[in-house]
């Protein structure tokens, strides 16, 4: 909280920063994402050996998260996100040397590294974004979360690009961890300033209260089956595409782009369709998107179909995460505890997701593999009822929150 409401044109500036923050964590984790069978190749890894290697960053995240909301609450937000940033920063640099020299175990640090630094930075940028969405009036949070899209439709981009060239993967994650720490060193500059207030730092105290809350809960399964379904595309779409149809890496890298791209452009004109449908039919919707379109990358018919397939999914797993998020960060004063544990929650999608669709995809192939998001999206449709916003006490809760 603030000792004096902003002015607009300071709400703005913190608008624009909290769009770069989710754009270069987007660009940061793509970056290496799409270039997912290099990686593999480089450290001599099967499938399955991928799939552990992701349990470093999943497990790391999920470990780092519930502390993610006291820190914020304490720290502010700016220096929250600037601490997980450089983490992330350090965790690429850590990853390019780890696939430079074949060390399975130091590209194991950075993954922990960027897990950690990654849990940080999400909660606490996510907990910038619910401040300035509430002040401004406006559902901007899928538009936040279109800017890490469009960072990931980059970081797709110039990893199509950079694998066509021939260039390295240890290259590319050096350049971007530089681009990544510059930008961010000056962005977090422009988020507004925290003052914690003694009734903040009573409610930090409340973790355990919030973790028996069964709305908190019902959002983070929310976050969970369409973080899930958002994750394992993240983490095999490209590599389904090179095992399961033959394709290049080049074509791969261009499959997650389309996923990407879906992904980017649902979130931009996102929060047009929850201000109209509100937030629990919109999440019915696009569970049916992504279900439709995850049955088509799995049919084995060819690779057009896997492209219009990844559309589908991109754009059926678009607004599960900043739905749940803004849903979680309701009541400002408890944003950032509550938006930790729904987090926690939904990450577990990404410590239990690579190992298993890995060990499935050993075993039966990574197409059939896919089939279990299945399961994950019935979840999230599911809980979805939850995410109706909070309403004064004593009156019904609307579906959709009233614009100034």
């Amino acid at each position: 909280m603030t000792t004096a409401a902003p002015d607009r044109p300071r709400l703005e500036s913190a608008k624009v920063a909290v769009g770069v923050t989710f754009g270069t964590n987007g660009l940061a984790f793509a970056g290496w994402l799409a270039r997912a069978p290099a990686v593999r190749e480089d450290l001599g890894l099967s499938s399955a050996g991928l799939g552990l290697l992701l349990l470093c960053l999943s497990g790391a995240a999920i470990a780092a998260i519930p502390l993610a909301g006291p820190l914020v609450q304490r720290f502010g937000p700016a220096r929250s996100v600037l601490l997980g940033s450089m983490a992330v920063m350090l965790g690429l640099v850590g990853m390019a040397a780890g696939t430079y020299l074949g060390s399975v175990p130091l590209a194991g640090v950075g993954l922990v590294l960027l897990g950690g630094g990654n849990s940080t930075w999400d909660v606490a940028m996510n907990v910038e974004g619910a401040d300035v969405e509430r002040r401004l009036g406006r559902t901007l949070m899928p538009r936040f979360h279109a800017g890490f899209s469009l960072g990931t439709v980059g970081g797709a981009g110039l990893s199509a690009a950079a694998a066509a060239a021939g260039v390295s993967v240890t290259t590319q994650l050096l350049c971007t961890a530089l681009v990544g720490t510059v930008v961010m060193i000056v962005t977090v500059r422009r988020f507004l300033p925290h003052v914690a207030t003694t009734a903040e730092q009573r409610s930090a105290g409340r973790v355990r209260d919030a973790w028996r809350e069964p709305r908190t809960l019902l959002i983070g399964l929310i976050m969970l089956g369409f973080g899930f379904t958002e994750g394992t595309a993240n983490d095999w779409l490209a590599i389904s595409l090179v095992d399961g149809y033959h394709a290049t890496e080049t074509v791969g890298a261009i499959g997650f782009g389309f996923f990407v791209s879906a992904m980017t452009l649902a979130r931009l004109f996102g929060g047009t369709a929850i201000e109209r449908w509100g937030r629990v039919r919109v999440l019915r919707g696009t569970a049916l998107s992504a279900l439709i379109g995850l049955l088509l990358v799995v049919s084995g018919v060819g690779v057009p179909l896997v492209l219009l397939g990844a559309l589908l999914w991109g754009a059926g797993a678009s607004l599960g995460f900043p739905i749940g998020m803004s849903a979680a960060a309701d009541d400002p004063l408890r944003a950032a505890i509550r938006v930790s544990v729904a987090g926690s929650i939904g990450y577990g999608s990404f410590l239990a997701g690579p190992p298993l669709i890995g060990f499935l995809a050993e075993h039966f192939g990574v197409l059939r593999a896919l089939l279990v998001v299945v399961a994950a999206i019935c979840l999230g449709l599911a809980a979805s009822g939850a995410a109706r916003p909070l309403a004064p006490a004593g009156t019904p809760e609307p579906e959709t929150a009233p614009n100034p």
